[in-house]
């Protein structure tokens, strides 16, 4: 399961997002932030308690099935009244939800979480990034595994000299990603891959921000 990861800012700083905002209305996430705990119906209940307790007027509070939906305006229409009572909307969703809301309400929106990275759950509750969508994918080389992601020092040869009976030496509680790699590929017959030298990877990828087209059959 592939998912938006996301933590709430702190008190503080939501608070400063909210200076001179007197009513808010609420909205979260039924999906990503849900499942994580981050901008699910419990805490948006938390949140509207927290803002009343502060002084703040919260005219209205939903949890969207989906906040990153095109069709999250045509849901949030149903809240219409309660909306346009409130001068701020506060979004408990991953940054595509806050913007797609952004788009598609002309109000003031203001993110109530920060969003980490793209996750896929490998236990009940934790999530692990496997993609930093760098736009120069070598998984292919690699066994599958991504080092840019699995590695802490995102080496895209190695391993490094750090490695200790397969744990990683800045978390030894963390499998060394090129020796999964090794094991990987000694398992699939493609040690050679080992040993070709990957170019250095341009951290500066493609030009901020991004733009992707498709073809268009005439």
């Amino acid at each position: 399961m592939i998912r938006a990861i996301t933590r709430q800012k702190t008190e503080e700083e939501i608070d400063r997002l909210l200076d001179g905002c007197a009513r808010v209305f609420l909205i979260g996430c039924g999906t990503c932030t849900t499942l994580t705990h981050t901008g699910g119906e419990p805490e948006v209940r938390a949140m509207k308690e927290r803002l009343s307790g502060a002084g703040k007027l919260v005219t209205g509070h939903t949890v969207v099935p989906v906040a990153c939906d095109h069709l999250t305006g045509e849901i949030l229409s149903d809240f219409g009244s309660s909306i346009a009572q409130a001068d701020t909307l506060l979004v408990m969703s991953c940054a595509f939800g806050v913007q797609t809301i952004a788009r598609q309400l002309r109000m003031m929106v203001v993110p109530a979480l920060d969003t980490l990275f793209v996750g896929k759950e490998t236990a009940p509750g934790e999530y692990n990034e496997i993609c930093t969508q760098c736009g120069t994918c070598i998984i292919g080389e690699t066994g599958g595994i991504c080092p840019v992601t699995a590695c802490h020092k995102g080496l895209v040869n190695g391993p490094c000299g750090g490695t200790d009976n397969g744990k990683c030496e800045i978390d030894r509680e963390k499998d060394c990603a090129w020796t999964l790699i090794y094991n990987r590929l000694k398992e699939l017959g493609k040690l050679d891959l080992m040993r070709k030298l990957q170019k250095p990877r341009n951290c500066l990828g493609e030009p901020s921000p991004g733009k992707f087209r498709t073809t268009v059959d005439e």
